[in-house]
């Protein structure tokens, strides 16, 4: 398989590039801080150093991707950008950096790649959201840029599957709940998760292999623990 992942210098993305190299993909990393991956050492990596609140940042990854891979496999859109303040705190930059990242780069890079994803092999597009954006959930003070932005990218999610079906993909959502990352720590600090990064890549990777033979269009809450 031909993987693409955003956010992989820590967290769960970090954790989600091993796994699939150590299975004997060739992945493709997209993210800012290259530093982390230098400790992955592994001909099937390719690291790319991407903003994803860049519109020119993606198109040179885009077009590196597309000159070295005719196909994709799966793209697992996991950065992620929070913002953890009072509603009435928020500066527009920081609900534009959110957004950007949470919910401009899944729509815009998937787009992008179309001409390299489904035809005769079928694709799977995983878009990780969070609990607190699946309706109904509890949501917390200080999250309301955060949550409403994976709120949209599971409504994404729904019209993408509609839309390309019939170019052979697949497009399904993960709404996680509490793991212990950074990002967590940003939302709930002093929470202890129940969750490990590792614990949760394990399942992202068996999902993102085989899960778009079962699912399309389905938004599937992943969670052991809302703090």
């Amino acid at each position: 398989m031909n993987v693409i992942i955003t956010g992989a210098s820590r967290g769960i993305g970090f954790e989600l590039a091993q796994q699939f190299l150590n299975a004997g993909h060739t992945v493709f990393c997209l993210t800012r801080n290259l530093k982390p991956l230098e400790k992955i050492a592994h001909s099937n990596l390719k690291s790319i150093s991407t903003d994803l609140s860049s519109q020119a940042s993606m198109d040179a990854a885009v077009n590196q991707i597309k000159g070295e891979m005719k196909h994709i496999d799966c793209i697992i859109h996991n950065a992620g950008a929070l913002v953890n303040k009072p509603y009435e705190e928020i500066a527009y930059s920081e609900l534009e950096k959110v957004y950007k990242v949470n919910v401009f780069a899944p729509y815009y890079l998937t787009q992008q790649l179309l001409p390299v994803l489904g035809k005769e092999t079928k694709s799977h597009i995983v878009n990780i959201s969070s609990i607190g954006g699946f309706q109904g959930s509890v949501k917390f003070p200080g999250l309301s840029a955060y949550s409403s932005s994976k709120a949209g990218i599971v409504g994404l999610t729904e019209c993408l599957a509609e839309e390309l079906k019939d170019k052979n993909i697949s497009v399904n959502c993960l709404a996680i709940g509490a793991v212990q990352t950074e990002m967590l720590a940003e939302a709930f600090p002093g929470y202890q998760a129940p969750l490990t990064p590792k614990q949760m890549a394990e399942y992202i990777f068996e999902f993102a292999s085989k899960g778009h033979v079962f699912y399309n269009g389905k938004i599937l809450p992943v969670s052991s623990s809302t703090p």
